[in-house]
């Protein structure tokens, strides 16, 4: 049987696994990948998904296996940033013709973007904390306080003004219709300020730990803490408790984005026949090839035979609600998107409004220089990505966008 990814060799390390047939996939990355394959932790083997992309330290679409120690970079500062998307019995005949009130009530109902400069009120975090967000807080908060209680440094932070808010950069909330003509309800985000706070401070801290131990890496970015140490249970636990806050995140938002398209809406409509929420950014102990172990999957979801995922394409292409097919290969893994094929800098540099406005055509979304830096050009071709990656899921629902709002 013909694999359907290739294998990249380099003495002395880990061989890597790449799921890249037919995609882009930078001299940068697979440089930054063998860097990491190199590495006496990695088990067995790195498998890379096909929206691979260089990452800071680690690469993004990247699954790394790790025996008795983890790296704080490879997981990012965007713990537990992921996916939730849930079925609605709506039709798109049911929705109106013109689609600005539906957005514009999203951007109400959910906090996103930021508000740079001082002593202005920042438009992406609560300013008065509604009693939602409240309430599901108290479900975090002596969890939290008994990380602080160790690390101090973390708790000032943005953490329960940013319980149901979106953030900037890729994260987005979507209103999408299926090829049946469903509406769904789609958004992307992580654990935003606090989960920042997390993983910058323990990358920090492992850095100072490789200091100390006089360890030599091909990259400070990779410095790991080994299990054992004074800080592997407290990054383990802070880290756990980040991609609960990050699900619990877009739970929140989700609700309000029900509650703002019944407002928008003279008919009633449920949402409880399929809802999928996933993590991309994280860290799991799981079992792979007779062995326990960390898997870090930095832009990867995890692809059970049988576990639902999603796999969003840039906010002009198509998205896909997807069923994994268990391939052992890629620790039962597949891609968290269609990853991007240039910087945000040089999307801005090369297209201008008038190439927004065609490239998201019939999406009713901002379209103006804020947002140039996600421009469909800038992300590779989600059908070759998907086309790549057959054998870890199959597609069950194929959703195309109608409604975008960016962070």
């Amino acid at each position: 049987m013909c694999k359907n990814y290739n294998v990249i060799e380099n003495e002395g390390s880990a061989p890597i696994k790449a799921w890249t047939k037919g995609v882009p996939f930078e001299e940068k990355a697979q440089q930054q990948l063998k860097n990491i394959a190199s590495m006496p932790l990695v088990h067995s083997h790195i498998a890379v998904m096909p929206d691979v992309h260089l990452g800071k330290g680690a690469t993004i679409g990247s699954v790394i296996p790790s025996v008795d120690a983890v790296i704080p970079a490879a997981v990012g500062v965007d713990i537990g940033c992921g996916m939730v998307a849930t079925k609605t019995t709506l039709k798109a005949s049911q929705l109106p013709d013109n689609l600005s009130a539906i957005r514009h009530a999203f951007e109400a109902a959910v906090p996103h973007g930021r508000t740079s400069g001082r002593g202005r009120a920042d438009r992406g975090a609560w300013h008065n904390i509604p009693d939602l967000v409240a309430g599901e807080w108290l479900k975090l908060q002596a969890r939290f306080e008994r990380i602080c209680a160790k690390h101090p440094a973390i708790e000032k932070s943005n953490n329960v003004k940013h319980l149901g808010t979106m953030g900037t950069g890729n994260h987005f909330l979507e209103l999408c219709l299926d090829e049946n003509d469903a509406v769904w309800i789609m958004l992307h985000s992580g654990s935003r300020g606090v989960g920042n706070r997390i993983g910058s401070y323990f990358i920090e801290l492992a850095k100072k730990e490789m200091q100390r131990h006089q360890i030599n890496l091909p990259d400070m970015d990779l410095a790991y803490l080994e299990e054992g140490s004074d800080y592997f249970n407290d990054y383990v636990e802070a880290v756990e408790w980040a991609q609960d806050f990050a699900a619990k995140n877009r739970e929140v938002m989700m609700f309000n984005a029900i509650a703002a398209l019944r407002k928008q809406l003279p008919v009633p409509f449920s949402t409880a026949e399929l809802a999928v929420n996933c993590h991309h950014n994280y860290i799991s102990r799981e079992r792979h090839f007779g062995k326990e172990c960390y898997v870090t999957r930095k832009g990867a979801v995890r692809a059970e035979k049988g576990e639902m995922g999603i796999i969003p394409g840039s906010m002009g292409a198509r998205s896909f609600i997807v069923r994994g097919l268990g391939n052992p290969e890629s620790f039962n893994s597949c891609s968290h998107g269609a990853g991007r094929v240039m910087s945000r800098t040089k999307a801005k540099k090369i297209y201008n409004v008038k190439d927004q406005i065609a490239a998201t055509e019939g999406v009713e979304c901002r379209k103006d220089e804020s947002v140039i830096d996600e421009i469909p050009h800038a992300y590779k071709d989600i059908e070759k990505v998907m086309e790549a990656q057959k054998d870890l899921v199959e597609v069950v629902y194929t959703l195309k966008q109608i409604v975008c709002v960016k962070g």
